[in-house]
């Protein structure tokens, strides 16, 4: 049976595909552009809030698309489009409860409600659900978080690195396609909420020193004291956020992840290769 997968081009997207095609699993993927054809996989240019329901129910619907979107859509199907659903939020939702930015107030209150109301319909339509939440996902080169800092440092040769020390647990986008999989062949993570980080917790300092080498090109390191990023957080309003954080442990608890689905994500390792673009 078919598995649907929304935010197909996604960085968690593009290693799901090649998981599903080679374990056979037909795919349809779903894109709101057009996509170059690919073995094994049905591209589907879509909106995803306008999808029609299946004629025939899909094996899984799995989602890296925004989860208010698919709660919204369950809501309005009156049979179960899929046995399951297997979607993912953010550690944000607890990491960022007690930020004082409106901004990062607001996504908090978006995810709660994600993915509660995602929950709440998928248990109306009896579908078996799950809810993944990474921490700082990279890995196909097309991140938002650290290859923008790569790819800014390979232009200027300038690589900056701020002396925090509050602990990160960056997570590899394909061991979350695998916990997707993982969770797409057995039943144990049904109804659960599930934090996933990577293997190795890192202080903010010394995750940056490892992207400064996997840079690729010589680059100039800039050590960053406490006292020039109070400087841009006062500058600059939306780094206020950010900076706050940098003494804060923004980690996860992988041991119901690793007891439920056997997923142990790898320690953080880049290379120069982390940092180019994936394709789909």
């Amino acid at each position: 049976m078919t598995v649907l997968v929304s935010g197909a081009t996604s960085q968690i997207g593009r290693f799901l595909l090649p998981r599903l095609v080679a374990a056979q699993r037909p795919v349809l993927a779903l894109s709101r552009h057009a996509q170059p054809a690919q073995p094994g996989v049905a591209w589907w240019a879509a909106d995803m809030r306008a999808l029609p329901a299946p004629s025939q129910p899909w094996q899984a619907i799995v989602s890296f698309a925004p989860l208010d979107a698919w709660g919204d859509w369950l809501a309005r199907q009156e049979v179960a489009p899929a046995a399951k659903i297997i979607v993912t939020s953010s550690m944000s939702v607890l990491t960022k409860q007690g930020s004082a930015q409106p901004d990062e107030q607001a996504l908090v209150a978006l995810l709660q409600r994600g993915e509660q109301n995602l929950a709440a319909q998928a248990t109306r339509l009896g579908m078996q659900w799950t809810v993944l939440r990474p921490t700082l996902v990279y890995g196909a080169g097309v991140d938002r978080s650290l290859t923008p800092i790569v790819q800014r440092a390979r232009r200027t040769r300038v690589f900056p690195i701020p002396m925090a020390h509050g602990l990160r647990q960056p997570v590899h986008a394909d061991d979350i396609a695998l916990a997707v999989m993982a969770a797409l062949g057995s039943d144990a993570a049904d109804g659960q909420v599930l934090q996933i980080g990577g293997g190795e917790r890192l202080d903010y300092q010394q995750m940056f020193r490892r992207v400064h080498a996997s840079v690729g090109t010589p680059c100039l390191p800039l050590y960053l004291p406490s006292f020039a990023l109070r400087l841009l957080a006062a500058a600059l309003p939306r780094a206020r956020g950010p900076v706050s954080r940098l003494s804060q442990d923004l980690i996860a608890d992988n041991s119901a992840l690793t007891a439920l689905l056997g997923v142990q994500p790898r320690a953080f390792a880049p290379t120069p290769d982390t940092w180019h673009p994936m394709p789909t």
